[in-house]
């Protein structure tokens, strides 16, 4: 069995007896970082050998992991925190299993994405998970361009020190929009703060470099959102259709220093294909 874990995004007494029962019953948990997991471990007193399988080294990995599944053994994945597969390289593992025809199982655990919709205060009927926007400004602005016309909030995963950055760049595009930046969740220090987006991007930029994972959440298109180019509204137009290649979008995002394993998520989004295709293809060039 191949079990995907979630964890604690921050309070580790988040964790459920289903999850410490699966990881205390693994033969072997891979982890993205050793460090990060010891500690849950520790605070529960289970003893579980330990194997990295970050981002950098999972391709490597899975003929393994898959071979010890096939022998009957039980393997845990779990991410530094949240539900692994996303935003994070778990989701090869999947697909390679499912290929295989071996079970898998899924043992929820909590979501940043899922609780800081709700923390966020906006309306969330429907809503678009991105995850990592592109680092470099003009890609990053290109996106959101295309994200703009979603009928739905949107949420992204940021780093502390390029938060600022990217609520610019939301301002920039989407400036009549109402935007939340939730940081810490679940932790000692949790903080949500809630504005207009060119005011809440005033508002980080003028504190001291922030600490901790943030999710930005921005509301769903409004009336000024409106494109007079092409006299529609968001829902009825896709700018990104027939407007670029695949092998375009693969070289721009790799251009841009956005990892793989990202890229692929939201290039299998954008071009409706599996991720592992486009993971392959990503490999190949």
């Amino acid at each position: 069995m191949l079990s995907m874990v979630g964890t604690p995004i921050g309070n580790l007494d988040d964790a459920s007896p289903r999850v410490l029962d699966t990881l205390r019953r693994a033969d072997v948990l891979l982890c993205e970082d050793t460090r990060v997991t010891s500690r849950l471990l520790a605070r529960f007193d289970i003893r579980v050998s330990l194997v990295r399988c970050d981002q950098n080294v999972i391709a490597s990995r899975i003929a393994g992991v898959m071979e010890r599944v096939e022998l009957g053994e039980r393997v845990a994945f779990v991410s530094d925190a949240g539900m692994p597969g996303i935003s994070d390289p778990g989701q090869q593992l999947v697909d390679e299993a499912l290929e295989r025809g071996l079970p898998v199982e899924v043992i929820p655990g909590p979501s940043a994405v899922t609780c800081a919709l709700v923390a966020s205060g906006l309306p969330m009927e429907h809503f678009f998970f991105e995850g990592f926007l592109p680092r470099k400004s003009g890609a990053r602005e290109r996106r959101l361009r295309e994200l703009a016309f979603v009928p739905g909030a949107l949420v992204f995963y940021e780093s502390p020190h390029r938060v600022a950055a990217t609520l610019a760049s939301v301002a920039e595009v989407m400036p009549a929009r109402r935007a939340a930046l939730v940081r810490e969740l679940t932790k000692l220090h949790e903080e949500v703060v809630r504005d207009v987006a060119p005011e809440l991007a005033r508002r980080v930029a003028d504190r001291p470099e922030l600490r901790g994972e943030c999710v930005i959440v921005v509301e769903g298109p409004c009336k000024d959102d409106r494109d007079p180019a092409v006299g529609l509204w968001p829902s009825d137009h896709n700018p990104t259709a027939g407007s670029r290649s695949l092998e375009d979008a693969i070289a721009e995002g790799l251009a841009s220093g956005e990892s793989k394993s990202r890229l692929a998520k939201r290039l299998a989004q954008e071009f409706s294909m599996s991720r592992s295709d486009v993971y392959d293809l990503l490999l190949k060039r």
